[in-house]
């Protein structure tokens, strides 16, 4: 698994570096999406998680959600057009589990992608990310994970 600046990153993952968001390719063709800890650690404890409903749809570039901290109020920017098939009702009930969890039970999304063999090529797989995330992180000013 990389690890960027005390940053944890799966391999079995792919990235939307620039939007700091992760995906995994499910068995019933839907991804499920999440933030990575880079995200949970620059935006600091949630505090509001607000996902679209299921069956809307989203558009590349789009938001799937609105997510809150203390210091923060964004977007979760998809990478692909697709649909809402679940919001995660654990992370809406305690946002923080996105902080503490955000590869596993602080998963957001589940989306059904419009055209998912078109968009994987898009990502970054985990086993590549280690260097666009160095450069993100750089250009960002972030320290790192704590």
């Amino acid at each position: 698994m990389p690890i960027v600046r005390g940053c944890n990153l799966p391999d079995e993952l792919l990235y939307d570096v620039e939007n700091n968001i992760w995906y995994r390719d499910n068995a019933d063709g839907t991804v499920t999406l999440g933030m990575t800890t880079v995200a949970a650690a620059m935006a600091g404890q949630l505090v509001a998680f607000t996902p679209k409903r299921p069956g809307r749809p989203v558009q590349a570039g789009k938001s799937c959600a609105t997510i809150e901290s203390g210091k923060w109020v964004g977007p979760a920017k998809v990478a692909f057009d697709g649909e809402v098939i679940e919001a995660n009702d654990g992370v809406i009930a305690d946002p923080k589990l996105a902080n503490r969890d955000p590869y596993g039970t602080g998963w957001l999304i589940k989306l059904r992608p419009a055209d998912w063999a078109a968009a994987k090529p898009g990502l970054t797989p985990g086993a590549n990310v280690a260097a666009p995330y160095e450069a993100k992180m750089t250009a960002d000013g972030f320290a790192g994970c704590a």
